[in-house]
Order: structure tokens, then C-alpha cells, then sequence
């Protein structure tokens, strides 16, 4: 935070496989890989807290982290002259020689970074979702509420409760009365009864509160090790969390069309989804707000070309690009590359995809450097499809990074 203000260390969960995420995240940790053409998903989070003024921030990796590491490194420089940094922390295993077990273990074989910085307050948040938040104000709400700690929590269907943490809050609105990870059956909501409360991912701890909580879960060997769930369920039952309604939340610059908007990505179906929010003529979620910026790697490329009758419509074409082909409803990386006569439709391409001269490609999320031979089809024939690539339950078609298609 500014000077004079409480001081917050911010930590960014970023260790997880992102199996659901595959085969994306063959290669990489699922915070690495691409969204919205030139961001990665890690991107979201670090935005936020920056534009919120938390400027000392370490982000705690694990699986196959090389590509997130090399962004974070060579993207995220902030002031040294401030102290400000954003930081990649490996696993450290200085607990002995084991992986995290869980997120919070990951916090507590960190423990180090929090003994360093010596903050009022610690800011834990996950790193793969997609959304604008101003710290801030959840901030504010956790010192003046005295809790231990406060969870974010956006209200969702009462049907996707298993994809969650839920919070069920208590008279007041504020305490967390329950804290239930991924229930098949919770209660709903007073106000709603088809509505739960869903636990962003992201908290906010007093330091002390934190640390104690880290300490009594080590000692439980029936524990999980899980922010969500261990952690939360702990300080519930001592009456220390409090919940923060994302819907009071407000950014600068934001529209009435984009306030709250938050989307877990970790699946295919969900991050293809999420994309297709970005192309609308009024998008569900607005990536050209310049008073909240999402920041990012500025590649250093040429404008985006069109030649040969090449046409796009309802998408997002980012530097680099050469489109001499069809594209409709899709979100193309910089580098790719559309031949002529070759159609592009609802499908999301990273970098330096090369669509060949009067291929087919539909509802599908091409990885970099995946090469379509000419007149080849991606979404065509569902049965080949199948056979071939990855297939989500919704019917979007995966290849991984520099897949062979024939």
C-alpha cells in the first residue's frame, strides 16, 4: 500500500496442475497460459492488486513453472527504488523434502516471505480467474470488521455449489456462519433460496491471525492443508471470517454491464466461454478499460494485416497478425497467421497459429505454433474429432502446443 496507509503483503496462489485445463496445461501451470490474445492468466490478479496499490507481491509457484516464471520475471518489473516487487517463489521445501500438500502448506513452507515483509496484513489470492476487483475496498471492510480473516464470495447458481467453497453468512450478512467445500447439497440463501454464496478464491488475513491458523493446521494430520479447505472451516469455527459481497465492488471506468464479473476458467468449456464474453459488440467483460488497466507483455510486433479479401468480424485480432482468410466470433494471438480462403469460426488461436489456404476451423482452442495443414478441418467432423483431440463435455476442440494435425 501507499505510504501511510496499512501494509499488505500480497501472495498469489499460482501452484496448481490445471488438470482440467488440459491439454493447455501440458506444458505450462494453468496461471501461464493465455487469454484474451496477449494476457496470461496470471495477468488478472497481479493487475488488480497493483492497481490497488498492494506493490510487494509474491507469487508461489510449483508445477511446470518455467513460462509463468519467465513472464512474471520479465513482465512485472516494478520500483526498486520504492521496495516495490512482484516476485515467483518456488517450493522451496524448506520444511523437508516434500511438495506443498495443499495451499496452505504452500503458504506455510513460506512463511519466510511474511517474516521478511513483516505486514499488517496479508492478501491471499488465486491466481487464474478472470476479473477486475479493487482491493481496497475488501480491505477496508476486513480492518473495520476486526476479523481474522475475510473471504470474497460471489453469488452463484445453488446448482454449481460443487464447483465451490460456500459460504453460508450469518444474520448480520457479514460473519461467516458455515464454510462448506464444494457441498453437493447447501443450504441457499435467505434473501434467495436458489442462490449460494461461492468463495472467490481470494483473502484477506490479519497477520497474526493467519500465521496462528497455518501453525494449528500443520499440527492436524487429518487436515487437508487447504486454504478452502482447512483453513477457512478453521477460522469459521472460531468465529474469526468474515465475508466481503463481490458485488459492492467497484473499479473506475466500469460499465454497468461488467460490474461483478468474475469467471473461473479452469476448465475448457469455461475458458472458452470466457472468451466469447470478450467479443461481443457490448462484452460481458470490457478488456479496453484504461482506468483500470489489465497489464501485460508488450509485444514488439507490426500491426495487425489484412490482404487478399481477408475479413474479420466480431473478434479480436492482436498484433502481428495476417489475415487473408475468414474470421468470425474468434480471438486470434499475436503471430497467427489465416491463409486464403481458409475460415475461422468461434474459435480461439494462440500464438503463431497457422491456418492454411481453405481450412476449416470451428469451436476450437488451438495452442502456439499448431500448424493446419491446407484443407484440413477442425470442427467439422465430430466422430474424426474425437478420435483425434481433446473434446470437452461442451463440444470444444483442444489441441495442445504445436500438435500435429492431419
Amino acid at each position: 500500500m501507499r505510504r501511510g496507509g496499512p501494509s499488505v503483503l500480497g501472495i498469489v496462489l499460482a501452484g496448481g496442475e490445471g488438470k482440467r485445463l488440459m491439454p493447455l496445461t501440458a506444458d505450462r501451470a494453468k496461471p501461464a497460459v493465455t487469454f484474451g490474445g496477449t494476457y496470461r492468466l496470471v495477468d488478472f490478479v497481479l493487475s488488480n492488486l497493483v492497481n490497488g496499490d498492494i506493490l510487494r507481491i509474491c507469487v508461489l509457484t510449483q508445477y511446470k513453472s518455467h513460462s509463468l516464471d519467465r513472464h512474471i520475471t520479465t513482465t512485472w518489473r516494478m520500483s526498486n527504488l520504492l521496495g516495490n516487487y512482484v516476485t515467483p517463489v518456488p517450493a522451496q521445501q524448506r520444511l523437508g523434502p516434500r511438495w506443498y500438500l495443499g495451499s496452505a502448506d504452500a503458504i506455510l513452507q513460506s512463511l519466510n516471505l511474511i517474516y521478511d515483509e513483516r505486514p499488517e496484513y496479508v492478501a491471499v489470492f488465486g491466481a487464474d480467474h478472470v476479473y477486475r476487483m479493487d482491493p481496497r475496498q475488501m480491505l477496508a471492510q476486513h480492518i473495520e470488521s476486526g476479523a481474522g480473516v475475510t473471504v470474497a464470495g460471489i453469488r452463484v447458481p445453488r446448482t454449481e455449489s460443487s464447483s465451490f467453497g460456500v459460504i453460508t453468512p450469518g444474520s448480520d450478512g457479514q460473519t461467516v456462519e458455515r464454510f462448506l467445500e464444494k457441498p453437493t447439497d447447501p443450504p441457499g440463501l435467505a434473501d434467495d433460496p436458489g442462490m449460494v454464496f461461492a468463495s472467490m478464491g481470494n483473502y484477506i488475513f490479519t497477520t497474526k491471525a493467519l500465521i496462528e491458523a497455518l501453525r494449528r493446521d500443520a499440527e492436524d494430520q487429518t487436515s487437508v492443508h487447504d486454504m478452502g479447505g482447512s483453513i477457512l472451516p478453521q477460522l469459521t469455527d472460531r468465529g474469526e471470517a468474515a465475508l466481503y459481497d463481490f458485488s459492492a465492488n467497484h473499479v473506475p471506468g466500469e460499465t454497468t454491464r461488467d460490474q461483478g464479473y468474475w469467471r473461473d476458467v479452469g476448465t475448457l468449456d469455461a475458458y472458452y466461454e470466457a472468451h466469447m464474453d470478450l467479443i461481443a459488440e457490448r462484452p460481458a467483460f470490457n478488456l479496453y478499460n484504461r482506468s483500470w488497466p489489465v497489464y501485460t507483455h508488450s509485444y514488439q510486433l507490426s500491426p495487425a494485416r489484412f490482404n487478399a479479401g481477408g475479413i474479420a468480424s466480431e473478434s479480436i485480432i492482436s498484433a502481428g497478425c495476417l489475415v487473408r482468410g475468414q474470421v468470425t466470433r474468434s480471438v486470434l494471438s499475436p503471430g497467427v497467421v489465416v491463409d486464403p480462403g481458409a475460415v475461422v469460426q468461434g474459435s480461439v488461436l494462440h500464438d503463431n497459429v497457422h491456418i492454411g489456404r481453405g481450412a476449416v476451423v470451428r469451436g476450437a482452442v488451438l495452442d502456439k505454433n499448431v500448424e493446419v495443414p491446407p484443407g484440413a478441418t477442425i470442427g467439422v467432423n465430430p466422430e474424426r474429432d474425437a478420435e483425434l483431440y481433446t473434446v470437452s463435455q461442451g463440444g470444444v476442440i483442444a489441441l495442445g502446443k504445436g500438435q500435429l494435425v492431419t
